[in-house]
């Protein structure tokens, strides 16, 4: 019998390695089904553009290569139309912005799905009493997402070979592979948390010990912020200024919509891809902006100095907001704006974390501190613009249309140093601006509420912490928490930042500021209308009398763990490390069940009494 028991229970190692394969499995497939929705999302769309068309120039096969030609373009791939006049096959690079965002979400989702999963099998398995070990690891399931993912580009790329437009061979590792790659790897990092890791060991030391501080990643923090910022407000200035341009020129636009097709189908297949391309126009729109313009093939370029040489346009509605030849005028040269905006926007969410509005003078950043943020801001502004102008253009044909677009490597340095130049003293102006008089008194201009507070005394700790650290340590975000109150319960007056602890003169249980607290004034309810909740000042809570190796209790209670672990951070100025509080709370719980109970931890009422 024993024999037999051997033979048929399954061990420990069989089960974790039959895991293993199952959640790579289970990854793969994952990979799989998120490109086979795109593809069939825009499969459909495009049979029913055929469907619809009275004069349809290739059959269904034709129609599904098309649809997987047009699929790889959205990754990035460059196509090749080989169906020309000329009979020389003509290349298609320009990406509509709007198409890539379908292929890459559903790609994040995926391996987002996968880790999440991963994750909570682990917690499972860890639970059981079997090593947490026992799963793939992170970068297995983003391996496992990718390579599901690629089948079904490589099977697409296959299968549009002999239609209308299929993709060119060299551009389906790069950028195809990068851009699936990168999407699975957003979804792993969004599934762990969206961690900060070390920095890699071959990097220098100073590196390693600068992003180990919990300060230098909040400046880092602020930085991709303002500088995402900074892009967003780029690309609405370039998608306005394309507006008011399209506006102004509104009949040309008719005229090559109307032209383009005669029947209905056709011309709602041109208005979805006028809509596909409205991203590449806002860019191109920030481009003209930024000064160094976009190219209407080989021989011409549009800048707000002028168009020089002579365009060649294809006939498309889009394509009508081009200005017209010869030197710029007074309303070209308010296409300067845009930059501007850009850099001012970079400045104003720099300020913000510069100077918090909920944090004291003594939190505000130095002017150093300001000028690099924003620097760092800026030097991302440009590269992130650099990264769209180099797919939000391309060549469309060959000859004069083989330059098509923005030029990557001059826009993106542009953006720079308008974000640089305007951003930075902007930003100093804006930190002074708001910490032009003591306290915060122009942000504090909120009535004070006539009822009494009702916040109790239990949380007055954690609260009181929270608020003490600024909501978001070094560097919170001030402007969505102007409407709270104070620990109290009250909403806090405008003078009341800088009174700090202080007292107010002639009333009861109040102490003056160094004065001895006296045992009347620290056992005041924080719930009644007591003088210290007017003034900010709330008394010390005394430490509980449970257990201490009660992890239920008040003091091991999830809350005042995390206001205690939050303050040694606060104090430590970013020297210590960034990891959770429970890390720490599970290594002190193991530490006092070894050593038994001491003076600071009392012994267990339940329990045997300590030998002495």
């Amino acid at each position: 019998m024993g024999r037999v028991t051997q033979m048929t229970q399954r061990s420990p190692q069989v089960t974790v390695r039959q895991n293993r394969t199952l959640a790579l499995a289970s990854a793969l497939v994952k990979g799989v089904v998120a490109a086979g929705l795109g593809l069939g999302a825009l499969t459909v769309l495009v049979m029913v553009v055929w469907i619809s068309s009275p004069y349809p120039d290739s059959g269904p096969g034709g129609a599904l290569r098309a649809a997987a030609g047009v699929w790889l373009l959205a990754h990035g791939a460059g196509l090749v139309r080989p169906d020309t006049l000329s009979g020389v096959p003509a290349p298609v690079g320009v990406v509509p912005l709007l198409l890539v965002l379908g292929p890459v979400w559903l790609a994040h989702r995926a391996a987002r799905d996968a880790a999440e999963a991963q994750e909570g099998a682990r917690a499972e398995l860890g639970e059981g009493g079997v090593e947490r070990s026992a799963g793939p690891s992170r970068a297995g399931v983003f391996c496992a997402v990718t390579a599901g993912y690629l089948l079904v580009v490589a099977g697409a790329a296959a299968y549009a070979r002999g239609g209308p437009l299929y993709a060119d061979p060299d551009t389906l590792a790069f950028p195809v592979a990068l851009v699936v790659a990168g999407a699975a790897a957003a979804g792993v990092w969004t599934a762990a948390g969206r961690p900060f890791g070390p920095a890699p060991s071959w990097s220098p030391l100073a590196v390693q010990e600068a992003v180990a501080r919990t300060l230098f990643r909040h400046r880092a923090e602020a930085a991709f912020r303002s500088a995402a910022a900074g892009v967003t407000v780029l690309l609405g200035a370039g998608a306005l200024l394309v507006a008011v341009a399209l506006g102004r020129n509104a009949a040309a636009a008719q005229d090559a919509f109307l032209g383009l097709a005669g029947d209905w189908s056709g011309r709602v297949a041109v208005l979805l891809l006028a809509a596909a391309l409205a991203p590449n126009a806002a860019l191109w729109g920030a481009a003209y902006g930024l000064g160094p313009g976009f190219s209407l093939g080989t021989g011409a370029t549009a800048t707000p100095l002028g168009l020089d040489g002579t365009p060649a346009l294809p006939r498309f509605p889009l394509l009508a907001a081009v200005p017209d030849q010869g030197p710029g005028a007074l309303p070209n040269w308010a296409a300067l704006a845009v930059p501007v905006a850009a850099a001012l926007a970079v400045a104003w969410f720099t300020a913000r974390r510069a100077a918090p509005a909920d944090a004291p003078r003594a939190r505000a950043w130095s002017a150093r501190e300001t000028v690099l943020v924003t620097l760092l801001a800026a030097l991302g502004c440009g590269a992130g613009t650099a990264l769209l102008t180099a797919v939000a253009g391309g060549p469309i044909g060959t000859g004069s249309l083989s330059v098509f677009g923005p030029v990557w490597w001059l826009t993106g340095p542009a953006a720079l140093v308008w974000t640089a130049v305007i951003g930075v003293p902007a930003a100093l102006l804006l930190r002074l601006w708001r910490l032009r008089t003591p306290g915060w008194a122009w942000r504090r201009d909120v009535p004070e509420a006539d009822e009494p507070p009702t916040a109790g005394a239990g949380t007055g700790a954690a609260t009181r912490t929270k608020t003490e650290a600024g909501g978001e340590g070094e560097g919170g975000e001030g402007e969505g928490d102007e409407e709270k109150g104070d620990v109290s319960g009250r909403p806090r007056r405008w003078w009341s930042p800088w009174r700090g602890r202080r007292g107010t003169a002639g009333e009861a249980g109040e102490v003056g500021p160094g004065g001895p607290a006296s045992p009347a004034a620290s056992s005041v309810p924080a719930s009644g209308s007591a003088p210290e909740a007017a003034s900010g000042f709330e008394p010390y809570d005394f430490l509980p009398t449970d257990p201490w190796h009660e992890k239920d209790g008040p003091w091991h209670g999830k809350d005042n763990r995390e206001a205690r672990w939050a303050s040694l951070k606060q104090g430590s100025g970013g020297l210590m490390a960034d990891f959770p509080a429970d890390r720490a709370a599970d290594r002190a719980g193991r530490t006092a069940d070894r050593t038994g109970p001491g003076p600071d931890r009392p012994a267990d009422p339940g329990g045997p009494a300590p030998t002495p």
